[in-house]
């Protein structure tokens, strides 16, 4: 699964977790994102310590066995940790799947976490690269959800998400135990308190959040990414 920071990308792994049959993984490029970037995000070197920064040690984790004895292995990544340094020749063995999120709330969800956020924090134009990429691979365009769909439509959108990869869909997918979980990475406490809260999806969300100045500006530049994938959605 790959998304952006902020589009229901914890959520949606809880939900695959609650099934009872699927291992799930978060962010296992992440460490190796910020030692080959040298940038600066909360928890860094906490981050950084729990992972392997040898992206192609992480890339054959990816490739199974699958964790715990499951049979279905789900992996939350983020567009923007897949940088050029790294051989991304392993998605041709997973199948890739796109949560997109319009970029408006995706905006006004990471600014309360970081500030100032650039184009490249917010993975939009990585997400459209690698749609790309997984596209010209296996000759179709990837499966996208759209974390809107979700929210209004929970059983319903994760009905046709499932139907699409092939797995029966399950009622346990719609709700979670509340707080932390022991697969959280160990940036959790710094992202993921709100999601701590929930034991399911939140319902539908209201209007869109209104930008303005630089958060605008921002807006206005992944907006076209965002509208490549939108046609594609379940």
């Amino acid at each position: 699964m790959w998304s952006g920071p902020r589009n229901l990308s914890t959520a949606l792994m809880y939900s695959f977790a609650a099934r009872g049959d699927c291992a799930v993984v978060d962010e296992p490029f992440y460490g190796a994102y910020l030692n080959a970037t040298g940038i600066d995000h909360p928890m860094r070197d906490a981050v950084i310590a729990s992972q392997s920064t040898d992206a192609s040690v992480v890339a054959a984790q990816c490739l199974g066995p699958v964790q715990q004895g499951q049979s279905l292995f789900y992996q939350k990544h983020m567009t923007m940790h897949m940088i050029p340094e790294f051989d991304r020749g392993f998605i041709k063995d997973l199948t890739n799947v796109f949560l997109i999120r319009h970029p408006a709330r995706v905006i006004a969800s990471y600014a309360r976490k970081r500030e100032a956020p650039t184009l490249a924090d917010i993975g939009f134009v990585q997400q459209a690269e690698l749609f790309d990429e997984v596209a010209d691979i296996t000759g179709a365009a990837p499966l996208v959800v759209d974390s809107s769909d979700i929210r209004r439509a929970p059983r319903e959108t994760l009905t046709r998400l499932c139907s699409a990869l092939g797995i029966p869909f399950t009622e346990n997918m719609l709700t979670w135990p509340d707080g932390p979980k022991p697969y959280d990475g160990v940036w959790a406490p710094h992202w993921y308190d709100e999601v701590w809260k929930s034991t399911g999806f939140g319902g539908a969300e209201g209007d869109l959040p209104v930008l303005t100045g630089v958060f605008g500006e921002l807006c206005e530049a992944a907006l076209p990414y965002y509208a490549r994938l939108t046609p594609h959605k379940i």
